[in-house]
């Protein structure tokens, strides 16, 4: 591989770094709130748990989490590619 190729890849690396750590900052930032649901949630008197707030609170607690597996598995599949890229430095 020649050298300005290489100089490309690893501004790219560089971008992809950002990303990942843009989306690590959101993952924490997303534990954060579902913590605070999940504490919404578990602290409702029992005489509401089975009502509709309840229901919302568990969906939007699923939501939650759903969405912060998402958000961990790409910044998975970016770190990832990130060592791809770097390989194909060597």
């Amino acid at each position: 591989m020649n050298n300005p190729r290489r100089k490309e890849i690893r501004a790219i690396i560089a971008q992809l770094e950002e990303i990942k750590d843009e989306i690590d900052s959101l993952t924490t930032d997303l534990e954060g709130l579902k913590e605070e649901e999940d504490e919404y949630r578990d602290n409702m008197p029992e005489n509401m748990q089975a009502g509709e707030r309840y229901e919302k609170a568990c969906t939007a607690c699923d939501n939650l989490e759903s969405a912060l597996e998402w958000l961990t598995s790409i910044s998975g599949d970016l770190e990832s590619a990130i060592c791809s890229a770097e390989d194909a430095c060597d």
